[in-house]
């Protein structure tokens, strides 16, 4: 990618379009385009095909997707399945349509199967039975995943694929109930803290272990790999390492500085017990993460406390 080429973030606002965004401004890049909303709705096909005919985008990073935790999953299943195909349906074909170089789709770790082989490799893709609790959305992924191939293989259209593991940071979405299970813990400790409580509950065991990747590291990968990588294999981005969950409470509560009590509630789902990527892929490219798990969480909460204001309204 040069400088000047026209770079279409789908998805700016979110998690990963807003940490993609930061980057490619940091690096000098002059040309992005966005649009929120209100101004194209991704789902609806004539408005995005009208959208790529007027603009003509050189690149295109396919981050907007609805996203959530499992209670999110479990709520809106068919929003989970209806709105994911659409938008990277309708933007792919667009892409594709109208001669954009090269397109990078964001799907997710949770495309593999629930028992897949730890550390989980790129061949573990379709081998087995998804975890019910977000199977509608892994679903839409792996749809996205095969649609960039089928449009390589037949079109010769230059799409790939990340697959990033969970993922958190400065931007996140910390909804009570709708946010993933790193956020909701950096407000739950909060909150319990300024409400002086004794005990916080998580959800589950605490057994189940989860690889985080800080979402910044996520955009210097996902930039890194734009430039460096052309094949319709996709390529797992992770950290290579993770924690359980009442690893990650712990830390969550003593760097938030809540005194009280941690406890667990087994009668919640837990999820699938482990889900570590096997990351030899990404690192055989020469590219590594950067950011600890206990600098990524202090730094993601510093950015929570600067936007209270915003979670109270």
């Amino acid at each position: 990618m040069k400088k000047t080429d026209k770079i279409y973030l789908a998805g700016h606002r979110g998690l990963v379009g807003s940490a993609i965004k930061r980057k490619l401004e940091s690096l000098g890049y002059q040309n992005l385009i966005t649009r929120t909303h209100s101004e194209l709705n991704l789902t609806n096909q004539s408005q995005v095909n009208s959208f790529f005919e007027t603009e003509k985008p050189d690149y295109v990073f396919l981050a907007a997707a609805k996203v959530g935790g499992i209670h999110a999953n479990n709520t809106y299943p068919a929003e989970f399945i209806r709105d994911n195909l659409q938008i990277q349906t309708n933007i792919i074909d667009a892409a594709w349509q109208n001669q954009v170089k090269k397109l990078q789709f964001l799907g997710s770790s949770c495309i593999y199967p629930k028992f897949a082989p730890q550390p989980i490799s790129e061949a573990s893709l379709l081998t087995g039975e998804l975890e019910p609790t977000n199977e509608w959305y892994a679903i839409a992924k792996i749809a996205g995943i095969k649609m960039c191939q089928a449009y390589r293989q037949q079109y010769g259209f230059n799409a790939i694929s990340l697959m990033p593991t969970n993922l958190y940071g400065i931007g996140d979405n910390f909804h009570p109930e709708n946010s993933h299970v790193l956020p909701a813990l950096i407000r739950r400790f909060h909150e319990a803290k300024e409400e002086e409580k004794t005990e916080v509950i998580v959800w589950g065991t605490g057994t189940p272990k989860r690889e985080f990747i800080y979402v910044d590291d996520l955009a210097d990968a996902a930039v890194f790999l734009m430039a460096n990588y052309d094949s319709e294999e996709i390529v797992n981005v992770g950290v290579g390492e993770d924690v359980s969950i009442a690893e990650l409470a712990t830390l969550i509560k003593e760097t938030v500085g809540f005194q009280g009590e941690l406890k667990f509630d087994p009668s919640k789902p837990d999820g699938t017990p482990r889900k570590l990527l096997n990351i030899s892929r990404l690192k055989s490219l020469g590219w590594s993460p950067k950011t600890t798990l206990a600098e990524g969480i202090k730094s993601t909460y510093a950015w929570f406390l600067a936007h209270l204001n915003d979670f109270r309204r």
